[in-house]
């Protein structure tokens, strides 16, 4: 029995960032034998196994063999005489194909240490196109390691099209697929995910709406970058500058999806895209599963962010409806991430990166201005059920026209 770290543990220590999991694959053993030395099995698709005192997982070396579409079309072999080789050429990327024993002996057959020092994303064999989640999975690793200058390679940017062309993404799973896409979107330069996923094709076929806002132009007075989907790309690099939360992240990639919508002949202007947009956002949130904050956050942000970004012209009864949607009395951190979105959407712009957001201010001080309305007095002035309700909203906008005219002074 022979233990190896493979895969991300052995990549990162090379690059000399911070390893966060580790990965060990086991060669020459026996499932008997591992349960015999007290290790845990889990999972049901191929023998993984839980170390008794950390807890830590052990693979047994094995093959893969494609079996039928998607990310689980895989029959799996294991058995003691699968070497180390073998079991690293299954793998999806030279870089994380090496393995290293306790003394950090190298094994790298297939030259992933010389992709690392070129920074090339390359894949280890043709076996890559049988797993349509790797075209995810490289514009994943392209936009973690953007900020170190990897690249994909021409020859694996070649497969990951033929993937996408081939209809095997349409088997992927929304879990899969979301699984991928979130933990993409928070890397360090999630834009590049989208880039990478348009260059081969793929983004038209897992999200087309996104895909057709590139060549739709916006006015430059108000868009110095013009293009809607270079727009978008910029808003979502902004997002992980601030480091914003992934809900944030999600509902700054899909907030323009309206925009795609507009007929040319009423280019450059993109009147109701708000609106229009919604459906398409309902779409996406529904094909990827994503959790209801982001889905719920991606739907606010679509309709409401040019009331974000007009936030002082807002009358006061405007404002109360858009406090009221949000509502910001009980779910105060919703109405944080949307003012945070409209931030970022308006640094999303050419030159525009630096300047300054008052809105974000002033929106945060106006809903501070209607929670401060009391419901007791309301309550012994003999207010109940629905009337109630309407005194609270009178109040809630006497407040607001007050603090509006403090705000002007």
């Amino acid at each position: 029995m022979r233990i190896y770290k493979v895969g991300g543990a052995v990549r990162d220590r090379l690059l000399g960032i911070p390893v966060t999991d580790i990965d060990r694959v086991v060669v020459g053993a026996t499932t008997e034998e591992m349960l015999a030395r007290g290790f845990r099995p889990v999972g049901a698709d191929f023998p993984v196994f839980l170390h008794p005192k950390t807890g830590e997982e052990y693979a047994l070396a094995r093959t893969e063999r494609k079996s039928g579409r998607g990310y689980g079309g895989f029959t799996f072999h294991a058995s003691p005489e699968v070497t180390l080789e073998e079991d690293l050429i299954r793998r999806d990327l030279t870089i994380n194909a090496m393995a290293e024993d306790d003394h950090q002996n190298l094994t790298d057959p297939y030259h992933g240490q010389r992709d690392l020092e070129a920074r090339i994303l390359r894949h280890v064999s043709p076996a890559f196109a049988e797993d349509p989640l790797r075209v995810l999975r490289v514009a994943r690793f392209s936009a973690r390691y953007a900020e170190l200058g990897f690249t994909v390679a021409p020859e694996t940017l070649d497969l990951m099209r033929q993937l996408s062309e081939s209809g095997e993404l349409e088997a992927l799973t929304a879990e899969r697929s979301w699984k991928e896409i979130s933990r993409a979107l928070m890397e360090s330069q999630p834009q590049v995910f989208i880039e990478v996923l348009r260059a081969c094709g793929a983004l038209k076929v897992l999200m087309p709406e996104i895909d057709a806002l590139f060549g739709v132009p916006q006015p430059e007075t108000h868009h110095p970058e013009i293009d809607t989907g270079a727009h978008t790309l910029s808003v979502l690099e902004q997002a992980a500058k601030h480091n914003q939360p992934l809900t944030v992240r999600w509902a700054c990639l899909l907030h323009d999806l309206g925009k795609g919508l507009t007929p040319q002949e009423e280019w450059p202007r993109h009147i109701a895209h708000e609106f229009k947009g919604l459906k398409l956002i309902k779409a996406v949130n529904e094909r990827f599963k994503a959790p209801r904050d982001c889905q719920e956050l991606a739907l606010l942000v679509g309709e409401y962010h040019t009331h974000g970004h007009r936030a002082l012209e807002l009358k006061p009864s405007t404002l109360l409806e858009l406090l009221q949607s949000f509502d910001v009395y009980r779910r105060p951190q919703r109405f944080e991430e949307f003012i945070a979105a409209c931030e970022m959407d308006a640094r999303g712009r050419k030159g525009l990166e630096q300047r300054s957001y008052p809105q974000a201010d002033y929106l945060r001080g106006a809903a501070t201005a209607a929670r401060s309305v009391a419901v007791q007095p309301l309550l012994e002035k003999g207010f109940k059920g629905p009337e109630l309700g309407e005194a609270i909203k009178r109040e809630r906008l006497r407040a607001l026209k007050a603090y509006k005219q403090a705000a002007s002074i």
